[in-house]
């Protein structure tokens, strides 16, 4: 099969560049708009308490206006603010109102805070607005820029709450992706030149990236849109760490078979054939592995994983195809000039480094297995001090940013939980109005609840037969601590003291994340098994074996446990952080058992076709590392040093996770791929290929004889 696309491509590139570039053209023009949101209630499914009583509020309450922003006004040199501060705070609230863009639709001051440092005026947001779009992150920009030229002498001003935290957020993801971006790009250029010492395969790479973008993100927009999929803000640089590091891993596998293949004297056409035949099956099967991977997320309980799962899948099997196709096409059609100004890469180097060490593995496999594998056994324990926090919002904004500086003002004179106050809805089971000496009982009962700091009235329906509270908690909504206040005494305290008749439904951004967790836990324990179970059955059918899966997802297994013990000693052990983005696990699991699994591929495959040569399993093993080892080694230090440029983006959750992900990255190709697979195949021999025999000798042909 591969070797049939192999001469297709080389033989009609021209008609395989131009159908790519139609297909980019098609694509482009049809595709809708990629939107993201940073709403985290738009991933929950509808049966968690939050989405239950933000329904219930939405019902109740059509009337009331949800809090977009919050102004904080204190004074530059911290004193407390003057009459004539005050005084100001009326006149620009007043100024502002009425006069604000259509997502916000008044705003209103509150009185000082009780020690006079701060005072506050609420942003209300409009009923077709989310906070979280366009037009909502316009307003915040506007309202910024009125009150910068409104608010004069010591006063100051900060605008935070939802709309404004999202927006901050928007732009410090923004910002990192053309951070990544730079870092990357830039990255993959040096790397390339100094392997190959060629302009065009450092240029190639990009160029086929960005068309790859192109249509993926194209595809993307259109699935999200034809199945309602809800994509995360985070998803566009990811994705664009995932395009280069891959693709650039899988032009490297080909081109380093094509290398090959021209150094043995063949001509050019037939050295794409040839290197797509032998490089094909290695690069399909681990494209396989990652799409499976990345689509087992669709399992998931999350609208965040169920969406960000296909668009990776999606973006991945693009990749896939440019590899296998447009990739030879374009390096058929510059032949030679592929490798200007590169003079001796028709010249086999000696490959010392990697021939001795193959040379060490085949004569000494049980060292390095103990070894590499007691190395990352190690680390593998210190995953057990993981400690996951739900902090997404401080988590993904710089801690300069106005929002997050703003709230920390606020808090010298109100609770944090002002900010985002937690909705507690009480509800009359039956439909009656509620009893008022009930609800006033009730409001008391909330109040003295740990994790609360103040519960203002209750506000009652049209009806009567639901009162909403708004609870002010101590600290910010988005704390870990205010999510385990939420989670265990507020929730079960505010059901508890219900009122017979009644039930209380406990909402807001804090009892979002709360479920947030729950869903999460139950996705660890379905998404990673189906996963690891798929990738299995792949690997399977490439090798045709049930021995070698066996220890090739062990192995890649241990480097995703060496991953997170490593991440948590170095952030929570030595950096002081009191825990790590619960999303992180995840992320980690399918980026480095997916991709990770895609050098295993690649060394085992070498492994087989070294013994169907003739070799013992030590000597295959050997010339298997010397031969394939500088193929993962460029590849593990791009992808690795793609996903080290996550730590650029200026914001914990993209430190903690490119940190992760480079670790992971070479764990997997120099101590898996390198040493431990090789090693192991090395010790189990011939079993390692049961029932399959996949790596029996090919027979000999038979020399033709001459006929007479």
């Amino acid at each position: 099969m591969f070797g049939a696309l192999g001469r297709i491509a080389s033989r009609r590139p021209w008609f395989i560049i131009l159908a790519w570039l139609v297909f980019v053209v098609l694509v482009v023009a049809l595709a809708p708009p990629f939107k993201a949101t940073n709403d985290q209630a738009d991933f929950l499914p509808r049966h968690y308490e939050s989405i239950k009583a933000a329904e219930l509020q939405q019902e109740a309450f059509p009337q009331d206006s949800t809090i977009a922003a919050i102004v904080v006004f204190d004074r530059k040199d911290g004193e407390k603010l003057t009459e004539e501060d005050q005084a100001q705070v009326a006149e620009v609230v007043q100024g502002l109102d009425g006069n604000l863009e259509p997502a916000f639709v008044s705003i209103t001051a509150g009185p000082p805070s009780e020690n006079g440092l701060v005072q506050l005026a609420v942003v209300g947001l409009s009923e077709d607005a989310t906070g979280y779009d366009t037009q909502s992150f316009d307003a915040v920009k506007a309202l910024r820029k009125d009150l910068d030229e409104a608010v004069t002498g010591d006063l100051r001003y900060g605008v935070t709450g939802n709309a404004a935290a999202s927006y901050d957020q928007q732009e410090s993801g923004n910002k990192a992706l053309l951070i990544v971006g730079l870092a990357t790009i830039l990255l993959i250029l040096v790397l390339l030149a100094i392997i190959f010492r060629s302009v065009l395969i450092c240029v190639m790479p990009i160029v086929v990236v960005i068309l790859v973008a192109q249509v993926a993100i194209g595809l993307i927009a259109t699935a999200n849109e034809l199945f309602d999929l809800k994509a995360s803000q985070d998803i566009e640089t990811i994705l664009f760490v995932v395009l280069f590091g891959i693709g650039t891993d899988y032009i490297l596998f080909f081109l380093f078979r094509y290398r090959e293949r021209l150094r043995e004297g063949e001509e050019k056409r037939d050295a794409v054939a040839h290197a797509l035949e032998r490089a094909g099956e290695a690069i399909a099967s681990a494209g396989g592995a990652v799409i499976v991977a990345f689509m087992a997320l669709v399992l998931s309980s999350l609208g965040i994983f169920r969406s960000i799962g296909p668009a990776l899948a999606i973006a991945v099997a693009v990749t896939l195809l440019a590899a296998l196709t447009l990739v030879p096409a374009v390096v058929t059609l510059l032949g030679r000039a592929l490798f200007w100004p590169s003079k001796k890469y028709l010249v086999e180097p000696e490959a010392a480094r990697f021939a001795a060490a193959g040379r060490s593995v085949g004569r000494h496999p049980g060292r390095y297995a103990l070894a590499s594998g007691g190395v990352l056994g190690l680390l593998a324990i210190a995953a057990l001090s993981f400690n996951p926090t739900f902090d997404l919002g401080s988590s993904g904004t710089s801690s300069t940013a106005e929002s997050a500086v703003a709230l920390k003002t606020l808090e010298k004179g109100f609770p944090a939980g002002a900010t985002d106050p937690t909705q507690v809805l009480l509800r009359s089971t039956d439909g009656s109005p509620l009893d008022a000496d009930d609800v006033t009982a009730y409001q008391q009962s909330l109040s003295e609840l740990d994790g609360v700091a103040q519960v203002l009235p209750g506000e009652a329906s049209a009806d009567g037969s639901v009162a909403s509270f708004s609870v002010y908690l101590d600290g910010d909504p988005a704390s870990d601590a205010s999510i385990a206040a939420v989670k265990g005494p507020i929730r079960d305290g505010a059901h508890e003291a219900a009122p017979d008749g009644t039930e209380a439904l406990v909402g807001g951004t804090t009892s979002v994340f709360v479920d947030f967790q729950a869903a999460m836990n139950r996705d660890y324990r379905v998404v990673f098994p189906v996963a690891a179970i798929v990738i299995m059955l792949i690997l399977a059918l490439l090798l045709r074996s049930l021995v070698a899966p066996l220890y090739l997802m062990a192995a890649v297994g241990l480097g995703f446990a060496a991953t997170l013990g490593a991440t948590s000693i170095l952030f929570q052990n030595i950096l002081g952080h009191s825990g790590l983005i619960f999303i992180l696990p995840i992320y980690v699991y399918l980026f480095v058992v997916a991709l990770g699994t895609d050098y295993n591929i690649l060394m085992i495959a070498r492994l087989r076709e070294e013994a169907r040569d003739g070799l013992e399993p030590r000597d295959a093993a050997a010339e298997a590392i010397k031969h394939a080892g500088p193929t993962i080694a460029a590849a593990g230090v791009i992808l690795a040093g793609t996903f080290a440029s996550l730590m650029l983006a200026g914001n914990s959750f993209f430190t903690s996770m490119g940190f992760a992900l480079a670790f992971g990255i070479a764990v997997s190709a120099f101590g898996m791929a390198m040493f431990f697979v090789p090693a192991i195949t090395a010790l189990i021999g011939h079993a390692a290929w049961w029932p399959g025999h996949g790596d029996e000798k090919k027979p000999e042909a038979e020399p033709e004889t001459a006929s007479v």
